[in-house]
C-alpha cells in the first residue's frame, strides 16, 4: 500500500454488461474513486464483443492505473451454455488485468455478498444498497457498477486481513 492508499479495482464480469468499480483503501476507509460499465453493442458477434470487453477494461485501467484487480468468480449457471460465454469473458478481463502487470484476485459471488451485506444470498438491491451506505454515496450505482465496487470492497477486507497475518 502507498502513502495514498490502494487502488483497487472490482469487476463483475459479464458477456452483455461488465461492470466495474474503482475503490481506495486508505488505512481502514474505503473511498469511492469511479465506476461504470461496459457493454458491447448487440449487433457483434460474441469473438467481438470478448474483444470489446478486453480493450474497453485495458482502457479503464490505462485511465484509473489501479494497484489491484478483483473479479467475480463464475457462478453455477442455469444454462451451460451462458456459464460458458460468462468463463469467456471472465478470462478476457483477467487477462486484461494480467497483461497490465497487475495481480488478480478472485471472489466467489457468495464472499461478495457476505462482505458488503452480511448476508451471503443477498438480494441484488441490498448490495446495491450496502455499497451505497458503505461508500456514502449520494446515489444509487447501477446493479452491475455496484457488483463491481462490491468486488473492490470484498477485495479491499480480504487486504485488512492480511495486514494481520
Amino acid at each position: 500500500m502507498t502513502a495514498d492508499g490502494t487502488l483497487i479495482l472490482g469487476i463483475d464480469p459479464g458477456s452483455r454488461i461488465t461492470g466495474y468499480g474503482l475503490v481506495r483503501k486508505v488505512d481502514n476507509q474505503l473511498i469511492y474513486e469511479s465506476c461504470g460499465l461496459i457493454k458491447p453493442g448487440k449487433g457483434l458477434d460474441f469473438a467481438d464483443r470478448l474483444h470489446f470487453i478486453y480493450t474497453g477494461m485495458c482502457d479503464v485501467i490505462g485511465k484509473y492505473r489501479p494497484q489491484e484487480v478483483a473479479i467475480e468468480d463464475v457462478f453455477v449457471a442455469i444454462n451451460p451454455r451462458s456459464a460458458l460465454k460468462l468463463g469467456h469473458a471472465r478470462g478476457v478481463l483477467m487477462l486484461a488485468g494480467r497483461h497490465n502487470r497487475l495481480p488478480v484476485s478472485e471472489y466467489s459471488a457468495r464472499a461478495v455478498k457476505q462482505a458488503v451485506a452480511g448476508y451471503g444470498n443477498a438480494e441484488k438491491t441490498q448490495v446495491q444498497q450496502a455499497v451505497r451506505a458503505i461508500l456514502k454515496l449520494s446515489g444509487t450505482p447501477s446493479e452491475d457498477a455496484a457488483d463491481g465496487l462490491a468486488v473492490a470492497i470484498c477485495h479491499a477486507s480480504h487486504l485488512n486481513f492480511s495486514d494481520y497475518l
